[in-house]
């Protein structure tokens, strides 16, 4: 007599199979089988009380067990804390894998590096938790932690529109905000238009953050700009009204007369009346092209990329360094596109001129410029004047910089241009350093010749003047006038502004940080609303060029498969300022690792439905 189907199992031992979980609701943890509805290890549980079924043959010696689902009545199975504990745990392990997915982001790693970071606590638990006696608990939560490839891209898409919304939020509650537009191409030749929106609260409080990352996949023309940005802004329902400015490029794509982003956008209806105004930062690199000294440039760039051509050339040229305990133990070589390549470049190679020469000579090359006192005084002065222009660059940088302080700080850039030009009429060197050394250096003294140097220094100024002029004519000059006529604001501001000249209590607050959100917008309606405006302004597309870096490291030439969705989701949380909530998300999803008996007909574990369907999160 053939033997019965429970007894033959139990005189085998059987692997484990994966498909088990769905046919038999049962798993393996730790080499043990485990019921997936009671959670028990005792092997008779399932002949006990939760499937009774009747075991079926399939041929000769194939049995299969077909389930009847019977949820355990036990008080100790469907108790309130066998019921609400597990969710806790699991619910703290999602928010978790939310958290670390965040971080993960944020330092622009990618979706994979989810499982190395597991797997580094892991090792590191180790030694940590060696001597703590719920060491095996802890490495039991840290595995239980969602970090799958598929799990962070889901965890990244829900952080990145958690922010978006508290963006846009904001947007709606703001009283005044501005945008700035900057384009660039990622590693697959995509054009990339990045948005940044500043905006002013009613405390006089200012917000500045990412807003959106648009893919132009065809033309960049100033109708596809227009046309990408007006579809997310439709979508999105942005608060057109409250818009004062706009800050771009200098590129016709964007300032075009008739078919350029800013010209269609005020033909637009939807959009008000608002300032658009070139990039304060692009000008300012603009104008210092205007100071030409290629001879300079050309000898310098030459000799530094000779040394650095070959590996051999360039090694023995550190050793040289290294030798003399020079000031550097390297040069760099010159971008045309960094803003501060060249003044770095030039105060380097003055540096390090000796070295270099010394180095020429052991190698047989000879420049003449090298001996020509006239060409280094003209290096000296180029060296010097990059390096203040480097100064101003560096001051119109960075976060919270309103256009008046950096037309404030363009004008007074202006006003010591005048200064040095006097100064070195007279033939005093007190702000050049370098020329006054180079000075004491060359043995013909004649060959210095100020003048020369006197007539590049008013051609910036004039440059300088001539590029910010619009600027200064809109916002800085007759300030009264100028905000009736940009803002349309009523008569009567002018008068408004001699009550806050004379207003002793707000002059002796005058130098506070918060300011405006002191001043009383009953009394000074007007007043109030125009200095919200200006410092709604964007004096820069600062925050454009600072993405852009993110953006190539994000969606590099091993990441070219990066989805235009995923990128914009990793961008916004690489350079976000905003917080997301990492508990609202974690609650949206179900959890992993979670048993929750409600009804007679579902028993969820580790993602698995009864039915064999899956629901993994």
């Amino acid at each position: 007599m053939a033997e019965q189907g429970p007894s033959r199992k139990k005189a085998k031992t059987y692997n484990f199979h994966q498909e088990w979980e769905n046919e038999f609701l049962f798993t393996t943890v730790k080499d043990k089988t485990v019921c997936l509805i009671c959670q028990q290890c005792d092997g008779q549980c399932c002949t006990t009380g939760h499937q009774q079924g009747s075991w079926a043959t399939e041929g000769k010696k194939k049995w299969h067990w077909v389930p009847k689902l019977q949820v355990p009545e036990s008080p100790a199975v469907i108790s309130g804390n066998q019921r609400h504990l597990p969710l806790e745990k699991a619910n703290a392990n999602t928010e978790a894998s939310f958290r670390v997915s965040h971080l993960l982001a944020k330092h622009k790693k990618t979706f994979t590096d989810g499982e190395l970071f597991k797997e580094a606590m892991l090792f590191a638990s180790d030694s940590l938790f060696r001597d703590f006696k719920n060491k095996d608990e802890i490495r039991t939560a840290i595995s239980n932690m969602s970090l799958g490839p598929a799990t962070v891209v889901r965890r990244v898409e829900l952080l990145s529109e958690d922010i978006s919304k508290q963006v846009l939020s904001d947007l709606s509650r703001c009283e005044y905000f501005s945008l700035q537009f900057d384009e660039s191409v990622d590693i697959t030749d995509t054009a990339q238009l990045v948005v940044f929106v500043r905006m002013t609260f009613s405390d006089a409080s200012v917000k500045e953050d990412f807003l959106t990352l648009l893919p132009l996949n065809e033309r960049t023309r100033g109708e596809d700009i227009y046309r990408a940005f007006r579809t997310y802004a439709t979508e999105n329902d942005l608060p057109f009204q409250k818009l004062v400015s706009i800050t771009r490029d200098g590129a016709p794509a964007m300032c075009g007369i008739h078919a350029g982003f800013i010209a269609l956008c005020r033909k637009d209806p939807i959009f008000p009346a608002f300032v658009s105004y070139h990039c304060v930062i692009h000008q300012q690199a603009l104008a210092s092209k205007v100071v030409d000294f290629s001879h300079v440039m050309t000898v310098v760039v030459k000799i530094v990329n000779s040394i650095r051509a070959k590996a051999l050339q360039h090694r023995l040229f550190k050793s040289l360094l290294d030798e003399l305990d020079a000031e550097y133990g390297d040069l760099i070589l010159h971008a045309d596109v960094r803003w501060l390549s060249r003044g770095k470049v030039l105060q380097r190679f003055i540096n390090l001129l000796p070295e270099i020469i010394s180095f020429l000579k052991s190698r047989k090359e000879e420049y003449r410029e090298l001996a020509d006192d006239t060409w280094l005084l003209d290096l000296a002065f180029l060296t010097d004047l990059t390096s203040k222009l480097n100064e101003l660059n560096c001051e119109l940088q960075g976060k919270d910089c309103d256009v008046p302080h950096m037309v404030s700080a363009v004008n007074a850039f202006k006003v010591k241009l005048a200064l040095w030009t006097s100064q070195l009429k007279c033939k005093k060197l007190t702000h050049f350093q370098n020329v006054d050394k180079m000075l004491n250096n060359i043995s013909n003294k004649d060959s210095f010749h100020p003048e020369n140097f006197c007539i590049h220094l008013n051609r910036l100024e004039e440059e300088f003047s001539k590029r910010f002029e619009e600027l200064n004519k809109d916002i800085i000059e007759e300030l009264s006038a100028k905000f009736q006529q940009v803002f349309e604001l009523p008569n009567g501001v002018d008068m408004e502004i001699i009550d806050l000249e004379n207003d002793i209590e707000m002059k002796a607050r005058s130098r506070d940080k918060d300011f405006w959100g002191l001043v009383s917008r009953e009394r000074y309606p007007s007043l109030s609303a125009c200095a919200l405006k200006v410092k709604a302004f964007f004096g820069s597309t600062y925050f454009c060029e600072m993405s852009f870096p993110q953006m190539k490291i994000i969606k590099s030439k091993y990441r070219t498969c990066l989805t235009d969705a995923h990128l914009t989701d990793c961008v916004r949380l690489a350079v976000s300022n905003y917080t997301p909530d990492y508990k609202a998300p974690a609650d949206s999803v179900q959890p992993q690792n979670f048993t929750l008996y409600t009804n007679p007909t579902a028993c969820v574990s580790t993602g698995h439905m009864i039915s064999g369907k899956f629901n993994l999160e």
